[in-house]
């Protein structure tokens, strides 16, 4: 249902919910059982419960494959209200709105969806988007709650069942048992490329190993003057050094990065060869386990759009997008040529590295937002200033 704003001319579209006012119950493995309204795809699945304490950006949020083996809360209260725009559209070869081709997620919790979406750009609801794409979502729910126990409890694993009749919740229960463990998981193989991708027309390569790239890196390096070539994340040195790269960059993705070892072999290499290298998120753990240090999970991670970080070198607080579960180990930069270059404001964890001789740079944080505040968006310009000029990474 078009709506046309008389003041703007912008026609703007009105959609209602067409796979929503199901049954829902969220079940958690301490036993907590939520009860809401069921929506999207009909069905059951299982995954670690995390939260997300961002405001906007659930198309952003939702294609991340960061969350790849997660059930998604989302902590501000109402979700929906604009929409989804058409996942069709393309530009430079990617996904003009989304950062995959697919929901990564496997479940998502709200408080409340907005059963009427209405936005400029939306072709279909968030509900719809979820059904075609056979995802489950529960509205309903407290989510303030259910937050508090994780920041109490930890991360736990949980199921979420969505269902057209009445769900027998001994029978989830007993399911949730035998399911999967994140922890366990390998999601390489799922969030990974299987081939060499290549983006842009540009003179000079920075070739991206993909463990779960987001589509806003490849905007990111275009922006600071580069082709991208993606490659998978098991790609060896020697393939990389094929395509004449400038510079490399390691992507965020999901898991545990002790499951990435032929990543970080490769890291090892771009290490000791001097290769420019800038590490992202997962990139990041990669990097500092390549160069001796340790990573540890955290509680219940970090995720959201507004955490605070202090670069060391001039102490500038920069508020940032993150999305991560695992974190460098700080004492364990002793051990290494790693010198800490961002710190957490709020718990004082690792938000970034440099290395004291080479050029190898690493973040924690995600600088190519999407969603979120574009603040560190010059951590590209360090990776071309490491490339082009040849400084080593320490300032």
């Amino acid at each position: 249902m078009p709506f046309l704003d008389h003041f703007s001319r912008v026609t703007i579209t009105i959609k209602e919910s067409k796979h929503a006012n199901k049954f829902g119950k969220l079940i958690l493995s301490d036993g907590s059982v939520f009860d809401g309204m069921g929506f999207g795809y009909s069905g059951l699945t299982f995954g670690e419960i995390v939260f997300n304490t961002g405001m906007v950006g659930y198309t952003e949020t939702l294609t991340d494959p960061s969350y790849s083996g997660q059930i998604v809360t989302l902590t501000y209260p109402l979700v929906g209200n604009y929409g989804v725009p058409d996942p069709t559209l393309k530009a430079d070869g990617l996904s003009k709105f989304f950062e995959s081709d697919k929901i990564q997620v496997r479940g998502l919790v709200v408080h409340e969806l907005s059963l009427l979406a209405s936005h400029w750009n939306l072709i279909m609801t968030l509900d719809e988007w979820l059904y075609n794409e056979k995802i489950q979502g529960i509205s309903g729910i407290d989510t303030r709650e259910l937050t508090k126990k994780l920041r109490e409890s930890g991360v736990m694993m949980g199921a979420l069942a969505v269902s057209d009749s009445e769900i027998d919740e001994n029978d989830i229960k007993n399911k949730l048992k035998s399911a999967p463990n994140y922890n366990h998981e390998k999601f390489m193989n799922s969030v990974s490329t299987k081939k060499v991708e290549k983006f842009g027309n540009q003179s000079q390569n920075v070739v991206l190993i993909d463990t779960g790239a987001k589509n806003a890196i490849i905007r990111n390096i275009h922006d600071i003057g580069y082709n991208t070539v993606k490659v998978p994340w098991d790609t060896s040195i020697e393939e990389i050094l094929k395509h004449e790269p400038k510079g490399v960059v390691i992507s965020n993705g999901p898991g545990d990065p002790e499951n990435c070892l032929e990543t970080i072999s490769t890291a090892k290499s771009l290490i000791e060869k001097n290769i420019p290298t800038l590490g992202i998120c997962l990139g990041a753990q990669i990097l500092a386990v390549a160069g001796g240090a340790q990573t540890y999970k955290l509680k219940y991670g970090h995720r959201g759009q507004n955490k605070p970080c202090v670069n060391l070198d001039n102490n500038q607080v920069y508020v940032t997008s993150q999305n991560h579960g695992y974190c460098i180990n700080p004492d364990s930069l002793n051990n290494t040529e790693f010198d800490l270059w961002f710190s957490n404001v709020d718990d004082k964890t690792v938000e970034g590295v440099k290395h004291k001789n080479k050029k190898c740079i690493a973040v924690q944080f995600h600088p190519e937002a999407s969603p979120g505040p574009y603040d560190c968006k010059f951590i590209f310009d360090e990776l071309k200033n490491i490339m082009e000029e040849g400084k080593t990474g320490k300032t």
